[in-house]
């Protein structure tokens, strides 16, 4: 009877023993996860723009993880806000920095004006280049010859307060008086004229040949002269 419960007794014990061992090896293993886990959870803590002072979290890894989408999501927004603020879709130039017209920028057409006798009429811009060019000061009008026409005044109280930028296809316009209207003027009629643009540094090499109306236009160079380029006629501003 003793010699059997002492056999019971080591059984027992046996048992014990090796339910400790077992343990002691699952507790090796869970603190090897820990350590290999430990260098994520301090990457998340080390993210640029984490706040959070508890590192390791299933939460501060999603906060981190909105934020830096966030943040990407902002840049690209701002990236197309310089884009829009540029003026132009595809090439991302600043409208400011648009070039000036060159004279193969545009096409210049006349109109007269409404009124008997014609003491005005409308030059016509259109930008026809396909990408935005600024339309500088006023037209260089030559009513003859370029080398020997009297040069044409602008109207100062006519320029615009900003300049003007043609986006491809967009026109601007200038009145322009050919005449006083008086019956014994010095009048000569012209069938075609020259137009130059200005250049940022002066007036632009090269120039437009443009068609005057069916029977030509009676113009007096002693009381011609010319407003500024602008994107629409103004009253008061362009009336002289």
């Amino acid at each position: 009877m003793r010699h059997h419960r002492k056999n019971t007794v080591l059984a027992v014990a046996a048992v014990a023993a090796l339910s400790l061992g077992l343990t002691a090896c699952g507790g090796d293993g869970d603190g090897a996860k820990d350590e290999g886990a430990a260098p994520a959870a301090a990457t998340v803590a080390n993210t640029p723009g984490d706040v959070s002072a508890t590192s390791g979290t299933t939460g501060t890894a999603k906060g981190n993880a909105a934020q830096s989408a966030s943040e990407k999501g902002g840049t690209t927004t701002g990236g197309g806000s310089g884009k829009a603020a540029g003026g132009s879709t595809g090439s991302g130039k600043s409208a400011a920095n648009a070039p000036a017209c060159a004279s193969g920028d545009v096409r210049i057409t006349v109109q007269k004006a409404d009124e008997t006798p014609t003491e005005h009429v409308v030059l016509t811009a259109r930008n026809v280049s396909g990408h935005s060019c600024t339309l500088l000061r006023y037209p260089l009008i030559a009513f003859g010859p370029i080398q020997t026409a009297k040069d044409v005044p602008a109207v100062a109280k006519s320029a615009p307060q900003t300049p003007v930028v043609l986006a491809a296809g967009a026109p601007a316009y200038a009145n322009v008086r050919i005449a006083g209207g008086g019956a014994h003027e010095d009048n000569k009629v012209v069938t075609e004229f020259n137009v130059n643009l200005f250049a940022a540094d002066g007036p632009a090499e090269g120039s437009v040949v443009v068609h005057a109306p069916a029977g030509g236009l009676a113009v007096d160079e002693a009381v011609a002269k010319t407003g500024y380029w602008t994107e629409e006629l103004r009253n008061g501003a362009d009336e002289f």
